[in-house]
């Protein structure tokens, strides 16, 4: 990490509390060195949106916190088995990154349902691919379907934008079906828990956990966790 450069961006109003100002730090990499260095970068509280590696670097603010699971130790609570076994009949499957016309309709619902007015609603294709489509590293996508006997295919419930690292899994972005009495969000976490279970892997990065966000607050419902405090990872239980 000593050998890249990065940049902080100009000033942009705070997409998790409102009347915040926010900047970022940017990692600067090449298509040949992405990879080369994004384990590293998200063990030190970086993320990704599209091309971009990126961490909060606010004038005032550090309430932006990394958060990861430690997928071998992970013991579910009992809101989170319902979840589980309520969705137990979805069907999963890993696809590589591409721009397909029924995932953008269900994003594009997702976003006008659940983040309404927060710009991403607005979101064209072209805006689409830039965030969740396009990438440097080691990215795949999940289709979670709902078998059904008029689709071949089944229903598209969910999509899953998720970067293989070194140690773990980086869930970059989940947008699902905005249904009433739901609970595909903690199904989602769970079948990545289980998923960088069964390729050996230690850790599932949830990005960032803030305590004054309710959006937030289901992170810290998945025990044992850890964050990012200074330079160390924290359990927390």
């Amino acid at each position: 990490m000593e050998n890249l450069q990065y940049y902080v961006t100009a000033a942009y109003p705070c997409s998790y509390l409102d009347g915040r100002i926010a900047r970022s730090q940017v990692a600067v990499t090449s298509d040949a060195t992405a990879q080369q260095h994004y384990s590293d970068l998200i063990r030190h509280g970086f993320r990704r949106s599209g091309l971009y590696i990126y961490r909060p670097h606010c004038d005032h603010c550090g309430a932006c916190t990394s958060i990861r699971l430690p997928v071998a130790e992970f013991n579910p609570d009992r809101s989170q088995k319902r979840a589980w076994a309520r969705h137990a009949t979805l069907q999963s499957t890993v696809i590589g990154p591409g721009f397909f016309d029924e995932h953008f309709a269900l994003y594009t619902l997702y976003q006008k349902a659940r983040h309404a007015g927060g710009g991403m609603d607005h979101d064209d294709a072209a805006q689409y691919t830039e965030f969740l489509v396009k990438a440097n590293v080691d990215s795949f996508m999940v289709e979670f379907r709902q078998p059904s006997v008029d689709h071949s295919k089944g229903e598209l419930k969910m999509v899953s934008i998720i970067d293989r690292l070194a140690d773990g899994l980086s869930a970059v972005y989940t947008f699902y079906s905005p249904e009433l009495r739901k609970d595909y969000g903690t199904y989602n976490v769970l079948w990545q828990i289980k998923y960088a279970q069964s390729l050996g892997l230690n850790y599932l990065y949830l990005g960032y956990w803030i305590a004054d966000c309710q959006k937030m607050s289901y992170k810290l419902r998945f025990k044992p966790c850890e964050l990012l405090l200074g330079q160390s990872w924290k359990e927390v239980q």
